[in-house]
């Protein structure tokens, strides 16, 4: 009997083999499973409510940058306006949201113990722009001394608008700066790009923008001011902080009681009376209307003199539809009231960078 050999299998091909498709299995799965679990969660659970922060988050973003103040932001927020032939500017996002109304007494007495009144400061030429008020006080129209309601007002006025003729004066003075570079830095157009938004100016103009960007004389800023409040007694001014009567048909304002009817033109409304001021600063230096008051402003600079008021009101005849008896009417407030002395008064610097700019 012939007994058979049987071959032994080869259990070490056995158990690789085994191991590669239990590998191959795995691989299989755990690739697989994510997408499935995915599908799966989307398919049959409820749908999940996401909420957006974005919002908050951006608005917390802006309150740090409220709080943390720059130069540059500051510029950003002073041109942040739009500027448009009819006069439609109005300040927005004023620093005081809720101004303070003082009394008159209260006024006086603040101004008498910061040793703050008029013929110190035509002496000094020197006015501290600290003393700045948001509001005018109710009581103004009420003061029966009209010596005494005129002396109030220009307190009040004067350094606001002294301290926006400063800014201007800074600005005109950088803009020699870069016109007399040999090369302007990226800083620099930038920073005239600002300027041709503010100044209402298109295709870059620079000879226009240096005719454009200039002061105003004081005693002539008091003038309209005191003209079109009736020194600080007008409703419009006692509501809205309007010291020039500037008009609006888009923004915020207040109607006048005897406008005709069809006319839907309002008294531009400002949150606080310095904002009032810069409205009328760009009005003069933008408005077509003005263009030859600014030629004549120009022409005094060029031949080094000092700015007439006296001279430019002249060409002011279309503010008002009383036209040249308009700026025979200011005339006569700048003489009577002395208003010229304030011409040449200065901010009083608070730092020798300052004393040095200015």
């Amino acid at each position: 009997m012939v007994k058979k050999k049987i071959k032994k299998i080869d259990n070490s091909n056995l158990n690789f083999f085994k191991t590669l498709l239990i590998s191959f299995i795995l691989i299989l799965i755990f690739s697989v499973m994510p997408n499935s679990i995915s599908f799966i969660k989307n398919s049959f659970e409820p749908n999940e409510i996401v909420f957006n922060s974005s919002k908050q988050n951006f608005d917390e973003i802006l309150d740090k940058q409220k709080k943390n103040k720059n130069i540059s932001n500051s510029i950003q927020n002073r041109f942040s306006w739009n500027i448009f032939e009819d006069i439609d500017v109005f300040g927005k996002n004023e620093e005081d949201k809720d101004p303070q109304r003082l009394s008159a007494s209260t006024i006086e007495q603040l101004f008498k113990e910061n040793g703050y009144n008029l013929e110190k400061v035509k002496e000094t030429k020197l006015v501290n722009v600290g003393n700045q008020l948001s509001r005018l006080p109710k009581e103004l129209k009420n003061i029966e001394s009209s010596k005494k309601r005129k002396k109030l007002f220009i307190q009040i006025v004067l350094p606001l608008i002294i301290e926006e003729n400063i800014k201007i004066r800074f600005d005109r003075k950088k803009l020699f700066e870069i016109l007399n570079k040999n090369n302007t830095t990226k800083r620099d157009k930038a920073w005239l790009d600002l300027k041709f938004k503010q100044y209402g100016i298109k295709n870059n103009d620079l000879s226009k923008l240096k005719i454009r960007m200039d002061e105003i004389p004081v005693s002539l800023a008091i003038a309209q001011a005191a003209k079109e409040t009736g020194w600080g007694s007008s409703r419009f001014a006692q509501e809205g902080n309007a010291l020039f009567g500037q008009w609006t048909w888009s923004g915020e304002g207040i109607k006048p009681l005897d406008v005709e009817k069809g006319e839907k033109h309002k008294v531009a409304k400002f949150k606080i009376l310095k904002a009032s001021v810069r409205a009328y600063q760009r009005n003069i230096n933008t408005h077509s209307s003005y263009k030859q008051f600014r030629i004549e402003r120009a022409i005094q600079r060029d031949n080094d003199e000092k700015l007439d008021s006296l001279r430019l009101v002249i060409f002011l005849e279309k503010y008002a539809e009383t036209g040249k008896e308009y700026t025979e009417v200011l005339k006569k407030i700048i003489i009577q009231n002395n208003l010229t002395d304030f011409d040449d008064v200065e901010i009083l610097p608070t730092s020798l960078k300052m004393k040095n700019l200015i």
